[in-house]
């Protein structure tokens, strides 16, 4: 497609997110809105670019709290999209070297396992990694989850701006192939970069199917 065509088509189909607002956080499932609807929920080791990503989505500088500091998210939190009735956004517990008690870990382990597992309105799930330092072991593991519950699953690269085209599509071209060989036709995957906005149009339509906008 070419540059005046990717114009046209992005100017003809506005953003279905912008407009998305911070609704609610939840600590345990008592707090969680009725199980209806539709929900997407994004997960990711800490400082991976989640809510970078997130922010980029919804076409919003602080949508999303962006922070240096490992475990920011310590809650189930939920956006909703603007004139859209029960189509959530859910952003998880960053994983990984989160520097939060283990207790909490602990907590959020089960919080979101027992998410997974009964969670009806969960439609779709998205994993951000590190495009330098993807596939870790908690990465595949909630693409286990997802895999286990029968939910398709979309792997974002972020931070393709860090390497060159060639690396970036190296790299995009072995996930893809590791993913097929453990998870199957599932898991899709692209490159990303909230700062460059690589990806943000693709991301966008991967979403907005899931949560049927």
């Amino acid at each position: 497609m070419g540059l005046r065509r990717a114009m046209l088509c992005s100017m003809a189909s506005p953003n279905p997110f912008a407009g998305a607002r911070f609704l609610f956080a939840a600590h345990n499932r008592t707090q969680l809105p009725p199980d209806g609807g539709f929900e997407v929920a994004f997960a990711g080791r800490s400082n991976a670019g989640k809510s970078s990503a997130l922010n980029a989505l919804c076409q919003q500088n602080a949508l999303a709290r962006v922070s240096k500091t490992p475990g920011r998210t310590q809650q189930l939190v939920y956006f909703g999209m603007p004139q859209q009735e029960q189509r959530y956004v859910v952003d998880l517990p960053g994983y990984g070297f989160a520097k939060v008690p283990k207790d909490l870990q602990a907590h959020w382990q089960a919080f979101i396992d027992e998410y997974f597992r009964d969670r009806f309105a969960l439609r779709g799930l998205v994993v951000v990694m590190d495009v330098r330092h993807p596939l870790k072991d908690y990465d595949r593991m909630m693409l286990g989850c997802a895999r286990d519950r029968g939910l398709p699953a979309h792997v974002l690269l972020t931070k393709a701006d860090k390497l060159g085209r060639g690396a970036g599509g190296n790299t995009l071209q072995a996930v893809r192939m590791e993913l097929w060989r453990t998870f199957g036709e599932g898991v899709s995957v692209q490159l990303f970069s909230a700062e460059s906005k690589q990806g943000v149009d693709e991301l966008r339509g991967v979403v907005a199917g899931w949560l049927g906008l």
